[in-house]
């Protein structure tokens, strides 16, 4: 007997196809967390963006990202996976167009916010189609393995082919180059994605959805304005007194509701925590990284976007390598081993910036991007296993939308927080000052890869999957689920 409105059981080859389309949409959501970043200086110069503007270029992205995956999720499986996971590559497609056609900064953060409505339906939506399409629990976790493989591959590639695309054809080609990829997943979908519903779709909830919202809005326009407006500015302390609010009412008001927007009981499971914190710290290092090195190449070293990129192609070797390496590795040991490497690597490349000025050499800069690349390959795929490891198949989508979420809120703080931290630090011209100033930003990368390292021992334990088996069963007893 299997479960009321999963994929029906699918061939091999279809389900390996099924698993490549569905990677190749994360792909290009992931790629644009990260290809902006080489293109910051060269859309500072032709659209006059503040260095403020240029965060909100990339959290405008990551905040509608964050904000809306866990809502389009439970549509998906309210009104069927691929005709959402359909919909969200139009918009995602043609957001990509308008970002490449945008004649000001704050249209680009407008259509920005569309590109990420469309891909807020992909990534959960497709995660929710590959569990549900690969049933044997030893071939679904290898398919998650490759999930969180690509969705490191996408991170690590992203700054290297931004600066290839940036150098050869200017900035707006780091958009436009998603259009003919979300042609051929389309084309894709429709022949080989089975349309899918949840057995008991979620109730939507417009409260939780927009108290979401207000406290990521909130926060993240507080850490990036603060600098400029002043933090105790009436506008900012709005800001902050807005996000801490809609927290303390979140809570309580999803304890009480039968279909929660943000399922209380599965942070119970440790692993799925671990999970949560670590997407949170891991992406956040990364996102910080990627911004602070981008700057620091093309504004304090003078470097041109295609150098830059290319300088930092051995990260993207090594994520790489490493990514695939972590999926397979989780596929047969287990999160724990990729989740330690991903933490000590993010802690010695930071330790190795950590007296970064403008003549460092290059070869130190090398060692640092390996070790970086390293660290970020191994993250990704034990992230998604362990949150959606012991889940009935039915919230596989919940709980990948909320790891997908933490990822986002991540990038978002990583930005924010280190951008402000370091911005602020900065004295006389920009250029001349961030090489010191970024030191601050340093500290807090090694101190998110201390979180991961330290995450990594304490959520793979036989205490942790125990707890995460618990929180399995209970969901299924009171869904009345019967598993295949």
């Amino acid at each position: 007997m299997t479960l009321r409105g999963t994929v029906p059981e699918l061939s091999r080859r279809r389900r390996q196809i099924v698993l490549a389309v569905c990677c190749m949409s994360l792909f290009i959501v992931g790629l644009d967390n990260t290809i902006v970043n080489l293109a910051l200086p060269s859309i500072q110069h032709d659209l006059g963006a503040s260095v403020s503007s240029l965060q909100w270029t990339i959290d405008a992205y990551t905040l509608v990202l964050a904000s809306l995956l866990m809502l389009s999720g439970s549509t998906a499986d309210r009104l069927g996976r691929r005709r959402t996971f359909q919909t969200g590559l139009v918009l995602f497609g043609v957001g990509s167009l308008l970002c490449g056609l945008a004649p000001s900064v704050g249209l680009l953060i407008a259509f920005r916010a569309l590109q990420a409505i469309g891909g807020s339906m992909l990534n959960p939506v497709a995660m929710s189609i590959v569990t549900n399409t690969f049933t044997d629990p030893k071939e679904r976790g290898r398919a998650i393995g490759m999930w969180g493989a690509t969705m490191g591959l996408s991170m690590a590639v992203g700054p290297v082919l931004g600066g290839i695309l940036v150098g050869a054809a200017g900035w707006r080609s780091i958009f436009w180059i998603n259009v003919p990829v979300v042609i051929a997943a389309l084309a894709l979908a429709a022949v080989f994605v089975p349309e899918s519903r949840a057995p008991r779709p979620r109730r939507i909830d417009p409260v939780g959805q927009l108290l979401v919202i207000v406290f990521l809005a909130g926060l993240t326009y507080g850490i990036i304005e603060g600098r400029d407006a002043g933090y105790g500015s009436p506008q900012i302390l709005v800001a902050f007194v807005l996000a801490l609010v809609s927290v303390a009412v979140f809570v309580p008001y999803e304890r009480r509701r039968r279909d929660p927007l943000l399922e209380p009981r599965f942070f119970r499971s440790a692993p799925f925590s671990g999970a949560t914190l670590t997407a949170v710290s891991g992406i956040a290092a990364m996102a910080g990284f990627l911004f602070l090195n981008s700057l620091y190449l093309q504004d304090t070293r003078g470097y041109s976007a295609l150098h830059a990129g290319l300088l930092t192609l051995p990260m993207a070797i090594m994520c790489a390598i490493c990514a695939p390496i972590s999926g397979r590795l989780v596929g047969t040991r287990g999160a724990r081993l990729p989740l330690v490497g991903a933490g000590i690597g993010t802690v010695i490349g930071a330790l190795l910036m950590l007296d970064l000025s403008s003549t460092t050499p290059l070869w130190r800069l090398i060692i640092a991007y390996i070790v970086f690349g390293i660290g970020f390959g191994l993250v990704n795929a034990p992230i998604t296993y362990a949150a959606v490891s012991g889940m009935p198949r039915a919230q596989a989508g919940v709980a990948a939308a909320i790891a997908s979420t933490s990822r986002q809120v991540g990038t978002s703080l990583g930005v924010a927080v280190i951008g402000a931290v370091v911005t602020a630090r900065v004295h006389g011209s920009f250029a001349d000052g961030l090489a010191a100033a970024s030191h601050a930003g340093w500290w807090i990368i090694g101190g998110c890869g201390l979180l991961v390292l330290v995450l990594g021992l304490v959520t793979t334990t036989r205490w942790a999957y125990a707890t995460a088996r618990r929180v399995g069963v209970e969901e299924e007893a009171d869904t009345g689920l019967v598993r295949a």
